[in-house]
């Protein structure tokens, strides 16, 4: 089973939230997921992210891969440098 780290839409129609979530990587975008990690709010000026570092660096740990935007939400965040120590 492949696991990925990726965004889940939410919110209205032309105003996304996203939820960072933990899911295998069969299921669709917003479909069954194993664990939520944090929030992504591009809206809001600055956007708003809230990940859960502890829970992220598990997951990275054990072997999950981030999608190309949540990876750079980690980045901005300081938690992929943390995971790779």
């Amino acid at each position: 089973m492949a696991v990925r780290i990726r965004l889940k839409r939410m919110g209205a129609h032309k105003s996304p939230f996203y939820r960072v979530v933990v899911s295998d990587s069969r299921s669709p975008r917003d479909g069954r997921f194993i664990e939520e990690i944090g929030t992504y709010n591009p809206i809001a000026k600055p956007a708003i992210v809230n990940i859960d570092a502890e829970k992220a660096i598990k997951w990275l740990n054990t072997g999950a891969q981030a999608s190309d935007t949540v990876k750079s939400l980690l980045r901005k965040a300081g938690i992929l440098k943390q995971s790779q120590q």
